[in-house]
């Protein structure tokens, strides 16, 4: 009787330790599923990190390269250029760097037009020049084949007669026909005096009248 009652003492003791247990254990979250979620929540937030830092470093750039483009255009524009000095170094604003370099486009297009039409003369003058060039020749070679042929060569004098005789008749007709009223008269008495007087054919009826008029004084 005594060894029974032992052995049930102690198996009612293990039986309440097993129900300590059991309780307390039950008690005790899951230490897997926190290991899980430990693991797991760094996870998301390092990635959301990542996606922000990404962003942060996109947007950055792209104003970078925003800023850099606007401090090109405002050291190329010569109009950029700040002349107000009681401003201090104050950089232009984005809307003003804009427009003067709009403006300095616009100057430039007007200014590579201007120098096309003044290449375009200077061809054509290029082109009058060797076609004088080329006459000129054929007169020095004429002369050298001929050397005599510059005796008969009438003077400066006459040529000066001669000259002198046609802008008298074109004067003569010139003063008859324009009226210095006011400029805007003055302006149509002067083309309907060239439509007048200025014609190939009158122009060559002056001049044969001012030739014989020379010749006879000459003979």
């Amino acid at each position: 009787p005594a060894l029974f009652m032992e052995n049930a003492r102690k198996g009612s003791i293990v039986s309440r330790a097993n129900s300590i247990g059991s309780t307390s254990a039950s008690s005790v979250p899951n230490t897997d599923d926190e290991d899980s979620d430990y693991h797991q929540e760094p996870y998301k937030e390092s990635y959301k990190d990542r996606r922000r830092r990404a962003h942060t470093q996109a947007e950055q750039k792209r104003r970078d390269a925003i800023k850099k483009g606007y401090d090109d255009l405002q050291a190329i524009v010569p109009t950029c250029e700040q002349q107000d000095f009681s401003i201090g170094s104050q950089k232009l604003s984005k809307a003003i760097v804009l427009q003067k370099t709009i403006d300095y486009i616009q100057f430039l297009h007007k200014e590579k037009k201007k120098q096309e039409e003044e290449v375009s003369t200077l061809r054509k003058d290029v082109m009058a020049l060797k076609i004088m060039k080329v006459n000129y020749e054929q007169i020095v070679k004429a002369h050298q084949d001929n050397p005599n042929e510059g005796k008969n060569q009438v003077s400066d004098e006459v040529k000066f007669n001669v000259f002198q005789g046609i802008m008298d008749s074109l004067f003569q007709s010139f003063n008859a026909s324009i009226s210095v009223t006011s400029f805007q008269e003055l302006s149509a008495c002067v083309f309907s005096w060239i439509e007048e007087h200025c014609k190939p054919q009158t122009l060559r009826d002056v001049v044969i009248r001012v030739l014989h008029q020379v010749k006879s004084q000459l003979y």
